[in-house]
């Protein structure tokens, strides 16, 4: 074959069948049980008349304090084709009776139309399940052509998952969903949506625990996704967990096929070295049971060590390229909220500021300032935001933060809530210098007085900030302060 003919030969591909447009106007109506006002195809979904994109089938969904009829005009001022309206609308439209249910089957008939090559993979966890997700779709999607979808963002709840669905395209190869929860039975029904060939669940730790009392009744929370499974499905879980042999249960109850991953002797995927890498991250080695892996991960610390475990294990299972894998650990970055590093101008030079404000939960806050405490600083500083949804654990989870801030060597901590008050009185204690040196803090009421603190604190060339807090406190304010700022 001369290079002419090998340029041109492109391998055939069953899922090049399939057409291009997301859907037309009469798989809208199809679906949904509605009336189209016409023909029209549309290439995306939205709910958000602000993030309209050209194109796009809008969704006038019904909130509790608004209606997304009054946002019609503004949909189709930025491109919208179409919308799903439960009246009649002077622009090109699917006519239902009740919109949040036409998503849902929208979402349903997405699923039902994948081709039965494709495989569709399911993650939830209390930590870590955003990154994990955006991992393995970067890991599925380099070596299958771009046929790999996944939801975006956390669109992981009654109208992300739908949402999600609704906008995956027929062709794909792998669809990533994520799945979260606030209370018993919502996971349950997001997988009966979602039905998953491979069901991942990254961590079990004590978010939600105000609304699930335990970290047991959270453990069989999360292992509702094992419910949704498809037969002969497989359920990867934490082999470290304390929770691994409740897991593990309810996976076997719906005959699943259990690959765990993690340090224990038992795990499937097991780790067997983790060393620093050039320029950060960890170079890894893992066995897989019949062969051995070695492969870089590009984020940071400890848990991504493990994270890289679960992807892996999922990658497998879902019949992925583990070399294509291990390629995008390599390059993946961290994301807004979720781990993104920026590089920001200091007095005297620069400064890093590691930004985790989306979330927080005593779990990714250990793991997150023992990051912090592995990354080579002139000053740590910490800013801390409150942790959600503790309930009456809330104290206690606080006032045990002492402990990794002290074996972090943070130099400096800025705690932003109400119910940082226990850490405060913690660090205040005359005894704190027994956890290795008193920490000097101030504790702040909002992301306001966080950014007078960090200003009267000064922020000096080599400082590493970590910002990290459940996101209603809005620490993101502080990162977006500390990257656009100019100095002269």
């Amino acid at each position: 074959m001369n290079a002419h003919a090998a340029l041109i030969d492109w391998p055939v591909d069953p899922f090049d069948a399939y057409p291009l447009a997301l859907w037309s106007a009469a798989e809208i109506a199809a679906a949904t049980g509605g009336t189209a006002s016409g023909a029209f195809q549309v290439s995306g979904v939205e709910i958000d008349s602000r993030d309209v994109r050209e194109g796009d089938l809008f969704f006038a969904l019904k909130g509790e304090s608004t209606d997304g009829h009054r946002f019609l005009e503004a949909a189709f001022a930025k491109g919208a084709a179409a919308a799903v309206v439960d009246r009649p609308v002077p622009w090109p439209h699917v006519l239902v009776a009740d919109t949040a249910r036409a998503l849902e089957r929208l979402g349903a008939a997405a699923r039902a139309r994948l081709a039965p090559e494709a495989c569709v993979l399911g993650v939830t966890g209390s930590v870590g399940k955003t990154g994990v997700k955006e991992a393995l779709f970067a890991a599925l999607d380099r070596a299958c052509h771009g046929r790999a979808h996944r939801s975006v963002k956390s669109y992981n709840n009654h109208v992300g998952v739908p949402l999600s669905l609704a906008r995956t395209p027929a062709g794909s190869r792998f669809g990533v969903f994520e799945m979260g929860m606030n209370h018993a039975g919502e996971i349950a029904a997001l997988t009966a949506q979602v039905r998953p060939h491979v069901a991942l669940i990254t961590a079990i730790a004590p978010a939600h625990i105000e609304n699930l009392g335990s970290l047991e009744a959270i453990a069989d929370a999360k292992a509702e996704i094992f419910r949704g499974l498809e037969p002969g499905g497989v359920a990867i879980i934490p082999a470290d967990s304390p929770h691994y042999p409740r897991l593990r249960a309810a996976a076997l109850l719906v005959r699943a096929q259990v690959v765990s991953f993690g340090r224990a002797d038992h795990a499937d995927v097991r780790l067997l070295d983790a060393v620093a890498a050039p320029g950060g991250g960890s170079l890894v080695t893992a066995d897989l049971g019949d062969r051995r892996l070695c492969y870089t991960v590009a984020s940071p610390g400890e848990h991504w060590v493990i994270n890289s475990l679960a992807v892996m294990a999922a990658v497998r299972a879902a019949g992925g390229d583990l070399g294509a894998a291990g390629l995008a650990l390599a390059e993946l970055e961290g994301l807004k909220g979720r781990g993104a590093r920026h590089t920001v101008p200091a007095a005297g030079g620069t400064a890093l500021v590691i930004d985790e404000s989306y979330n927080a939960n005593p779990a990714s806050m250990e793991a997150t300032l023992a990051q912090l405490g592995s990354a080579p600083a002139r000053r740590r500083i910490a800013v801390l935001g409150a942790m959600k949804e503790l309930g009456e654990h809330g104290p206690r989870f606080h006032a045990e933060l002492a402990a990794p801030l002290a074996a972090a060597g943070v130099d400096h901590a800025i705690l932003v809530g109400a119910e940082m008050a226990a850490l405060a009185d913690e660090l205040g204690k005359s005894a704190g210098a027994a956890l290795g040196k008193a920490i000097p803090f101030a504790h702040c009421q909002n992301a306001a007085e966080a950014l007078a603190a960090l200003a009267a604190l000064g922020v000096a060339d080599g400082d590493v900030i970590l910002v990290k807090g459940s996101n209603s406190v809005g620490l993101g304010r502080v990162v977006e302060a500390l990257t656009t700022q100019q100095q002269g």
